[in-house]
């Protein structure tokens, strides 16, 4: 049976996930980020999590260079961080307010529910997609707040889920 991609995609939609923005300071310093919906956790003892990142992407060339990142779990306020780190703007981080993790110095997004500050630990092939699992160093619980959803193939600040008609 042939399998198309679109349609792969509507069924997957029905499986809702948060949504993360994964950054990186550059060795030039700059910093680099997207956003990333394909992030889980994957072992407590070494603490590891994986996210899946398109190949090609920018952010995933510097992160390999780095061999470190963060990863920004979003706030159900942060919709437009989501969206501006989706995008192909070359200054995702004008107006946004970040700190530098104390772990390798990658950029923290202020506003999230929580931070987790990462080495590279391995790369896995993923298709059209690397997985990159990475070791966390350091983390915090930000907020309490409600997280940033995505299901149906759209982003959801509220936790209610109820499908529109297509």
């Amino acid at each position: 049976m042939a399998i198309d991609p679109r349609e792969l995609r509507r069924c997957l939609g029905h499986f809702a996930t948060g949504v993360t923005v994964i950054t990186c300071q550059g060795a030039d310093g700059t910093p680099h980020g997207a956003t990333v919906n394909a992030f889980t956790a994957v072992s407590l003892d070494p603490p590891l999590v994986l996210f899946c990142a398109k190949d090609g992407s920018h952010t995933l060339d510097e992160v390999k260079e780095a061999g470190h990142f963060a990863v920004n779990v979003l706030s159900s306020g942060q919709k437009d961080v989501c969206y501006g780190f989706a995008g192909k703007d070359e200054d995702k981080f004008k107006n946004l307010a970040v700190t530098p993790g104390e772990a390798h110095g990658d950029p923290l997004v202020s506003g999230s529910l929580a931070t987790l500050e990462c080495r590279l630990e391995s790369l896995a092939d993923g298709g059209d997609h690397t997985i990159v699992i990475g070791r966390v160093d350091r983390f915090q619980q930000q907020s309490t707040d409600q997280p940033l959803l995505f299901w149906d193939g759209k982003v959801h600040e509220k936790p209610s889920l109820e499908r529109k008609s297509s």
